[in-house]
């Protein structure tokens, strides 16, 4: 751990080194460096992995709402045979006990790319990345609710919010850009369980997730009224000065250094962030492969490029939340609901996917896209053509470094109801994206309240048949 504070000797030698006597005191990547190895605590340095890393940063797309594995990248040609005859209900519901009518998937599936991965028609642009993607149809979660399931996907925990995944890999290996935050949410709209997804929680409130929201002030108060002056920044520093003698006083308050952390980032930001969010120098071919028509800073395609844009910028995590908790993946009246939601993320995503491989970011980059649960292979819609909640057994995707693209982990059975082979729990989810990111995650941990936690709880395996 970093010393939450320095001695005024080496305060002057870092305002030496940084300013150059009486010059700005915009801080150089190299005097934030210098910040972090002389003590100051709030500067989010680069940290050491466990091991060495496949991956150096994380981007996380979450489909809000449970989108359905049996209609997307689990086929099953069973249940288009059997459409209409019950099937004992296997779900957690206790009104799911009963026979339920088998529903056989509306879209077509079909072989994609030299692998011949099985994807549905809902993604056709992505599924012409098939030699790519890694599809894990095997995981399974603990609670069939939005609410704790989607917990669970971020945090690990269905029940007590917990620190996000984003919040935990950067308490672990901080930022590689210090003028931006080292977690970037970009989400229009909350999802369930709203900002708990990528809070801190009891970790320092530095590592929680800043929330941008896609319109045309992204991050309200951004640019700076005016240049900064000389006399601006002495004010800036003896304020710097008071606020870490006020903290120093107070020292279990993690609340304070977080703000003080966030100051200096913001301060950053105001230097950075704004050419991030400006779109204008991206090529014209660029643009309309994500779909980004004039105007346009809202949609998932502008949420996607934005994403490659702080990745290349050093942005360690940087999750994209497509929809909110309303309007979003949660097909129970009809699974036709799923084509405009397919629709809003396909091309974009396939977009992102070929521009980090062209610009060589998903060497260094691990995607996840995921959501929180499946859906039943039955049906419990009155007009028998949607689905209920399933947490028994759900596909998600995962492409980039150190992922063996174009090939599927696990099995479920002829209707998709129960696990057959290689279950993967979202611990394990967890556990594999920390160890592409060089963190065993038994060992990152942080003590609170006396006990040792971590995002993994107390489960956890790595799931090493996908890794390259």
């Amino acid at each position: 751990m970093l010393s939450s504070s320095i001695t005024a000797a080496s305060r002057r030698r870092f305002l030496r080194q940084a300013v150059g006597g009486m010059a700005s005191l915009a801080l150089t990547s190299s005097a934030l460096r210098l910040a972090a190895s002389l003590g100051q605590a709030q500067v989010l340095a680069p940290r050491a992995s466990h091991f060495p890393p496949k991956a150096r940063q994380l981007l996380f797309v979450f489909l809000t709402g449970g989108f359905s594995h049996v209609d997307t990248f689990d086929p099953k040609p069973r249940l288009r045979e059997m459409h209409g005859k019950p099937l004992p209900a296997l779900g957690l519901r206790p009104d799911e006990n009963k026979p339920q009518p088998l529903l056989g998937s509306p879209f077509d599936f079909k072989p994609c790319g030299q692998s011949g991965l099985v994807i549905s028609d809902l993604f056709p642009q992505l599924r012409e990345k098939a030699d790519d993607l890694c599809i894990i149809r095997s995981l399974h979660t603990d609670i069939v609710e939005h609410f704790q399931a989607t917990l669970a996907m971020h945090t690990g925990s269905s029940t007590v919010p917990m620190p996000s995944i984003g919040a935990w890999l950067s308490h672990g290996l901080g930022t590689l850009n210090a003028n931006l935050p080292s977690y970037v949410v970009l989400a229009e709209h909350l999802p369930y369980a709203g900002s708990q997804v990528f809070d801190a929680s009891f970790l320092p409130p530095h590592h929680q997730g800043v929330r941008v929201i896609p319109g045309d002030d992204p991050i309200p108060n951004l640019r700076p009224a005016a240049e900064p002056s000389s006399l601006a920044d002495l004010e800036a520093r003896m304020l710097l000065d008071l606020n870490g003698q006020h903290a120093r006083r107070r020292k279990g308050d993690l609340a304070l250094g977080g703000r003080m952390s966030s100051f200096d980032t913001a301060r950053g930001m105001m230097r950075e962030a704004p050419a991030v969010f400006d779109l204008s120098k991206e090529s014209t071919s660029t643009l309309e492969a994500y779909g980004v028509g004039s105007g346009d800073r809202t949609s998932f395609g502008w949420q996607c490029l934005t994403a490659r844009r702080l990745l290349e910028r050093g942005v360690r995590v940087v999750e994209l939340i497509d929809t909110g908790s309303q309007d979003n993946w949660d097909s129970h009246g009809d699974m036709q609901a799923h084509r405009p939601k397919a629709l809003r993320v396909d091309r974009a995503l396939a977009a992102l996917t070929t521009d980090l491989k062209q610009r060589g970011l998903l060497e260094d980059t691990v995607v996840a896209i995921c959501t929180e649960f499946g859906r039943t292979p039955w049906t419990d819609a009155s007009n028998g053509k949607g689905r209920n909640h399933f947490a028994k057994a759900f596909s998600s995707l995962l492409l980039g470094a150190g992922v063996r693209g174009g090939t599927v982990h696990g099995e479920t059975d002829e209707f998709g109801a129960s696990i057959v082979r290689h279950p993967a729990h979202v611990h394990d989810y967890h556990a594999t994206l920390l160890h592409l990111m060089g963190l065993d995650h038994t060992r990152l941990t942080y003590r609170y309240g006396g006990r040792d936690f971590r995002l993994t709880d107390v489960a956890g395996t790595v799931i090493r048949e996908i890794l390259t």
